[in-house]
């Protein structure tokens, strides 16, 4: 029997996701010890698992290094890789929305030559030229994308919102829903096919736990 190879993406969801497996049976032991491991194995039922910066988990999972990848819906939109995208784990719900001062909205609805400041410049393309077919410049960030408005660098963010108390803390507030994002389980589409009983079940067992949680 193969392996089937899980990628996690390092952190909370990581943590997350083991402990949804294991309440299904699938455990790995030496996750849980000190280690400078980078691969963790299950050799009795045949799981290997490793952690992985959360952009790379669907390149991981695209190219067949990983079978399953758990990663947030954020970094599947922004890196588009060509993988399944089969289960909502519903958890680590927020939500993607352009925020800044109240009075950007007049500006945000009517003109062209916005400029938006993010960290996720796939998804800013994706919402103002093929949804709203606004021409915009877009300045990527790394850092805290709120300070951009209002050191005047940019009209408007584009970026991820939980509780929207850091908006809030600045003067600014969301002005626009993108959509909502959540964690979810991305599959190797040849992973798919070749072991879809072993996948399958684990679809299954997660998407019951997930539904009982609600």
């Amino acid at each position: 029997m193969e392996y089937i190879t899980f990628a996690l993406a390092k952190g909370r969801l990581a943590d997350i996701t083991m402990d949804l497996l294991e309440k299904m049976g699938i455990t790995c032991e030496e996750m849980k010890e000190k280690s400078r491991k980078l691969i963790f194995t299950n050799e009795e039922l045949k799981y290997k698992f490793f952690l992985a910066k959360a952009s790379d988990v669907p390149t991981y999972v695209e190219y067949g290094a990983a079978d399953i990848g758990i990663v947030g819906k954020d970094t599947i939109l922004e890196e588009g890789r060509n993988i399944y995208e089969v289960l909502n784990l519903n958890t680590g719900k927020c939500k993607f929305a352009v925020a800044g001062y109240a009075q950007a909205k007049e500006k945000l609805q009517k003109n062209n030559d916005l400029r938006v400041a993010t960290k996720y410049p796939n998804i800013a393309k994706e919402y103002f030229y093929n949804k709203k077919h606004q021409t915009i410049e877009i300045v990527k960030l790394h850092g805290s994308v709120e300070l951009a408005p209002i050191v005047g660098l940019s009209d408007v963010i584009v970026d991820i919102v939980e509780t929207g108390s850091t908006l809030k803390a600045n003067g600014l507030e969301v002005l626009e829903d993108i959509c909502p994002i959540s964690a979810r389980m991305v599959v190797n589409r040849v992973s798919m096919k070749l072991e879809h009983e072993r996948i399958a079940t684990i679809i299954n067992g997660l998407q019951k736990l997930t539904e009982d949680a609600k």
